[in-house]
This record gives structure tokens, sequence and C-alpha cells, in this order.
């Protein structure tokens, strides 16, 4: 439901959204060949390599009235209560590379649609699910500087601490203190967990 709720809300404020996807969506038949025409853009699990860099040309979609629309964690968080876990750096590479603004956004309500991993849609009673923008993150300290690890980190960082205050503020509650790690809780980075 996550990718539907947003794609509409970032299409109602005029941007044309497009999400890095997980690649083997793509060789779903007739359904990749949606995502394909719809511009949305792959990326295998393993990153970007030589040959396949998904998170080159930010800045075209974004001058031409679009949007690169990316969840920092790379998957469905595997935080049992739903907070923001730690966050991938393609994201922050995009921003930085691209010299493109970097806007957090969170949202709260899609899990009453649909329970994450979940294959039941709950339309009735309709749920209400609350979206909510920050402003663009001051990168200025990271500009015109090489693009490395430490950066990535950095940026990532920042990220996913204004993500989770927009959040804090949705759901009116307190984030822990520390934030879900999936390696620490011996759990898979990707795909279903539960």
């Amino acid at each position: 439901m996550d990718p539907l709720v947003v794609g509409t809300t970032v299409w109602l404020h005029r941007r044309s959204p497009r999400f890095l996807a997980k690649a083997s969506l793509f060789r779903v038949p007739v359904f990749g060949k949606l995502m394909s025409g719809m511009g949305q853009i792959p990326v295998e699990r393993n990153g970007r390599t030589r040959l396949n860099d998904p998170l080159k040309g930010g800045k075209g979609l974004v001058s031409n009235g679009g949007a690169v629309i990316v969840y920092p964690e790379g998957t469905l968080t595997r935080d049992p209560d739903l907070w923001p876990m730690r966050g991938k750096t393609g994201a922050a590479r995009i921003a930085l590379e691209n010299d493109v603004p970097l806007i957090p956004m969170a949202h709260w309500g899609t899990q009453r649609i649909m329970a994450r991993y979940g294959k039941k849609l709950r339309l009735f009673p309709p749920a209400k699910v609350d979206i909510v923008y920050g402003e663009p993150l001051d990168l200025s300290r990271w500009r015109g500087k090489p693009v490395d690890q430490q950066a990535l980190t950095e940026v990532t960082a920042l990220l996913m601490e204004r993500i989770t205050a927009l959040l804090e503020g949705l759901r009116g509650e307190q984030a822990p203190a520390e934030r879900w790690d999936p390696t620490a809780n011996k759990q898979k980075e990707t795909g279903k967990f539960e």
C-alpha cells in the first residue's frame, strides 16, 4: 500500500513520481512492463555496478518536474512497532551526486489497510492515512566535497532522524532511543521475515 499512497500524494503535488524498485518486480509478466512503461527505476539488491547505476539521473527527473521516491531502509521496517530502522545510503547518494533536494516524509496508517507482508486488504471501515513532508535537508556542509562513505553515512543518519521525528508527530508517540538494526537482531536485511 505504501507506494500507492505515497505516489498518489506526490502526484497530487504536481510531481511525477518515480520509485526505485527491486529489479525482480520488473521480471514479473505484464506488471514488469507496466513498471518500465511508467518510468520506474529497477535496482538490483546487490547495488550499483559498472553497467547498472540506477541512482544516476535524479537531477534530470527533478528538473523535469519529477520526484525520485526512495525508501531509505530499502525494505519494510523490521522494527516490531513499525518505527524506522537503520537506513541505507541510496537516497543520500542521489541527493549528493546529483545536487538535488532531499525531502524527508513519513506516513502512518497504511498498516490498517494491509498489514506488513499481509495479503488481505481491509477496506472497511475506511482507514485514515496521514502523510507529512518535512523541509528539505540542509546539505550545504557536504556539497562540493567528495561523496565518500562518511558523507553518505552522515546524510543518511540525518535523513532517518528527520523521518523519525515526522513519524513521532503523526503517531503522537516517542520513538525508541536506538534505531532497529536487523543484523543485530539476527534478521535478514531483505525479503519476508515473519
